[in-house]
């Protein structure tokens, strides 16, 4: 019988949880070595110059049974956090700023965990140096004191820095900076400061020395670059004194003075000597060597020299007095010394000042009357003046000068020894000017030159200045524009002038005139410079309106000056627009307009500028005109004649159109004149010709002019052709053939054709007149103008062909031709009409013209010529 064992599931589970845990193996970190970036930073080196932030290093370890594993970073209480680690990928990043020289090593526990089991160690990271550090001087300020009789080469202090850095960033050297002009040299190794071989300290001529002591490190690598550091410090070297210098004198050379009021036994002067050791200087001895003569002692311990006689018992003038000063050691031994000369003059007293002296004793005023402008160089000799100075020798000397007009005038002589005659001379003529200054006032001053008081005096000088013409007048302007109206009366005021003379009395009255080409209608008040238009000047702008002449202000001598006037003759609006004699009747071709022309005399725009309407027209609302041309022009809509013939009953289409010309002046002019205007269509002849006869349809006299000239050129170019052919013929020897175009001549028409279309008028007189009559208007127009232009007769040329025979209408009177005016201004004929080609165009325009004399002719009812 067997025996089986029943497994309850808790107990199963119980049994497998036991067999899990027994399999379970603790993860561990990777030993890569000391040089390694991963593994578990045992034996890692970091640069204290390691920036913050750095990614450092990354823990690295693994679990046997595979499974994800977490690092961790931890520190022993009171150890500054320098690192961060991120638990899954095991970056460690630098979170603290390094210092090797407050903590070199640094000890961290590394974990790596699987969950389950955690696995730490300890670690210790070393923090290696970067140079970044500079030396530092201990022990400072440094302060020597040397005595100055040290010898050269003598080692006087040492110098320490220390760098906290290793190696070369931590090794010092030293040196001096200006090495050349310091009196020490520094071994640079040690550190110790030596006086310079060769130098000696001399406390007299410096107690004191700056040393500029620089230590600098052997440098080194800081984040990536080789960095050298350096300090700087002064060592101050004081200098002790020691007794190696004789005495010296202060202040010398000496120079002592007795006048002749000095008493016996009064000090002259006092001489100083001082150690030449100030550090610890000795007492001075003093005494009179030689030169005194018995006349002069001197105190042994103060050196004040004093005279023991009176002035009047020394027997010289100049006494020169060796002196000797000797150094008293505390022992009371004397033993070095120095000397020092003293010059003591005997001198008389400077008790008199400079004075001056005139005519009648002293005096300290004095005045002249003169003319302005004298010459220069001029002696001013209405001064009489002396200068005298009492004193004897260099007290009586002194100088003169003016003093308040400076390079006016000039004194002589400027240096004077006792007593002078005082001479005062012109020496800038110009700046003597009355009317600058009327009295000219200065002073004349005398000072001593070489003595301590420096005694003075004065005397004011006093100029009064008399007048001379010698100024010219001289006008406010070198010329004066002015402007008049046109209109303006005689005697009206242009414009005022001024001319100034500062000279005085009557050299300064001033008086005008003028001259010129333009100054006929002017006239200028000779006191007051006003000038005006004559009385019976009349001024005109269209005329004349420029004027330009000169104006002369001139004073009681003759001297003068000038100066140039413009005028200009403002216009006035004084003239009305005027048309000219050709607009009574015009002839409008539909859709061209017709032009009237109005001229203003006035010299000036806005007086001269002409603006034209239309006052009244029959029938009205017809006609357009353009304000500023003139041109008058049917209204739109009108575009044939029988467009008018259903406006108007008048079959002629001759309508009047009151015109007004005004011009823009203030006040304004104006000129209405009663136009007559032909309308008609457009001819159907073209061509140049026929253009030029329908232009000149209003004026056929015009048409026959051309046409004559033309013919006669016709003639004259058949004689110049005759003549050079007869004479080639004559000149010929050659036969000419028989074979020739003989040209049938034609036979011209009598010259006794009646031209019934042409009417001429035989005046009295013997110049005889080609007149063509117009309509009965000619005889009166509306202007009241009769006048009839007079011509030369024309000359003989052939008579035009005779009019076509045209039967005459019955219903009109006479026969008018639709494309030409029916009515003309009076004008005369310059020139018959020539005989021209036989074109149609050319006889059917004749043919018109000369129908339309014939109906005039019959009208007034003459007989044909």
């Amino acid at each position: 019988m067997k025996h089986v064992r029943h497994f309850t599931p808790s107990l199963f589970l119980s049994l497998v949880h036991v067999c899990l845990v027994q399999a379970n193996y603790a993860p561990y970190f990777f030993d890569n070595g000391a040089r390694s970036t991963n593994g578990n930073m045992a034996l890692l080196s970091l640069s204290e110059d390691t920036p913050v932030g750095t990614h450092v290093y990354t823990l690295n370890g693994t679990d046997p049974e595979g499974d994800t594993v977490t690092y961790g970073l931890a520190y022993e209480a009171g150890l500054r956090r320098y690192f961060s680690v991120d638990e899954n990928l095991g970056n460690v990043t630098l979170i603290e700023e390094l210092d090797r020289e407050k903590e070199d090593e640094i000890e961290v526990i590394v974990s790596i965990s699987d969950g389950l089991s955690t696995v730490s160690e300890k670690v210790r990271i070393l923090v290696m140096d970067a140079n970044d550090e500079s030396p530092e001087f201990i022990n400072t300020p440094y302060i020597v004191q040397v005595p100055e009789n040290t010898p050269s080469g003598s080692s006087i202090f040492k110098i320490e820095a220390v760098d906290k850095d290793t190696g070369s960033g931590g090794s010092i050297t030293y040196f001096l900076q200006n090495i050349h002009a310091n009196k020490f040299t520094i071994d640079r190794h040690s550190g110790v400061l030596r006086i310079k071989t060769g130098v000696t300290l001399d406390y007299e001529k410096s107690r004191t020395h700056f040393v500029v002591v620089v230590a600098k490190d052997g440098g080194g690598k800081l984040r990536g670059d080789n960095k050298v550091f350096s300090a700087t410090t002064i060592v101050t070297v004081n200098v002790e004194d020691v007794q190696d210098t004789p005495p010296m004198f202060i202040g010398t050379p000496y120079y002592g003075y007795v006048y002749e009021d000095t008493l016996a036994g009064s000090e002259v002067l006092t001489v100083v000597a001082l150690d030449g050791d100030r550090g610890k200087p000795n007492s001075i001895h003093y005494c009179i060597v030689n030169g005194s003569e018995g006349s002069f002692e001197i105190s042994n311990t103060t050196g004040a020299i004093s005279v023991i006689k009176s002035p009047n018992q020394l027997k010289k003038e100049v006494y020169e007095l060796k002196v000797q000063a000797s150094e008293v050691s505390q022992e009371g031994d004397t033993s070095v010394y120095a000397f020092a000369m003293v010059t003591i003059r005997v001198v008389d007293l400077n008790n008199h000042p400079p004075t001056f002296y005139g005519e009648n004793g002293p005096q300290n005023r004095f005045e002249l009357t003169m003319y302005e402008h004298p010459p220069e160089g001029e002696i001013l000799r209405g001064l009489k003046i002396t200068v005298n100075d009492s004193d004897q020798g260099a007290n009586a000397k002194f100088n003169l000068r003016l003093v308040g007009l400076g390079g006016i005038f000039q004194v002589v002589p400027q240096t004077v020894l006792n007593e002078a005659q005082v001479t005062i001379i012109v020496e800038n003529s110009a700046a003597i000017d009355y009317e600058k200054f009327k009295v000219l006032t200065f002073k004349l001053l005398a000072i001593e030159v070489n003595t301590p008081e420096k005694f003075s005096s004065t005397a004011d000088i006093v100029i009064r200045l008399l007048d001379t013409n010698d100024n010219v007048p001289k006008f406010s302007s070198d010329y004066y524009i002015a402007r008049i109206p046109e209109n303006s009366p005689g005697g009206s005021n242009v414009v005022a002038v001024t001319a100034t003379d500062p000279d005085s009395g009557l050299w300064g009255e001033v008086k005008y005139s003028i001259y010129g080409t333009g100054a006929d209608l002017f006239l200028i008040h000779p006191s007051t410079g006003i000038i005006y238009t004559q009385p019976w000047a009349v001024l005109d702008a269209e005329v004349y309106s420029k004027y330009n002449f000169y104006v002369k202000a001139e004073d009681t001598d003759g001297k003068y000056s000038l100066a140039e006037v413009f005028i200009t003759v403002l216009d006035v609006n004084d003239h009305s627009p005027e048309f000219n004699e050709n607009i009574q009747e015009k002839t409008m071709i539909i859709g061209s307009p017709v032009k009237i022309e109005a001229i203003d005399q006035d010299a000036e725009e806005p007086n001269n500028i002409v603006d034209y309407s239309i006052m009244q027209a029959d029938p009205a609302n017809v006609f357009d005109i353009d304000q500023s041309t003139g041109e008058i022009k049917l209204k739109s809509y009108i575009r044939s004649l029988d467009i008018i013939h259903n406006i108007t009953k008048n079959k002629d289409c001759i309508w009047s159109v009151v015109v007004q010309a005004k011009d823009r002046g203030s006040p304004s002019f104006s000129t209405t004149a009663v136009l007559k205007i032909d309308i008609t269509e457009e001819t159907l002849h073209k061509g140049p010709m026929a253009a030029f006869l329908m232009q000149t349809k209003d004026n056929p006299m015009k048409a026959l002019g051309v046409l004559a000239g033309v013919m006669g050129i016709m003639v004259l170019i058949t004689i110049m052709i005759s003549t050079a052919m007869f004479w080639r013929n004559k000149r010929s020897n050659k036969i000419m053939p028989v074979r020739r175009i003989i040209k049938k001549r034609q036979i011209p028409q009598s010259r006794t054709i009646r031209m019934e279309w042409l009417k001429f008028k035989r005046p009295s007189n013997a110049a005889e007149k080609f007149v063509v009559e117009d309509d009965a208007q000619s005889l009166h127009n509306e202007n009241s103008n009769n006048n009839i232009q007079v011509a030369p007769v024309p000359p003989t040329a052939p008579l035009p062909p005779p009019p076509p025979a045209l039967a005459p209408r019955g219903d009109t009177p006479g026969w008018r031709v639709p494309t030409v005016s029916g009515s003309l201004t009076p004008k005369s004929i310059k020139k018959q009409l020539k005989k021209r080609g036989h074109g149609s165009a050319h006889n059917a325009l004749v043919s018109e013209l000369k129908m339309k004399f014939e109906k005039r002719n019959a009208a007034i009812g003459e007989p044909h010529i």
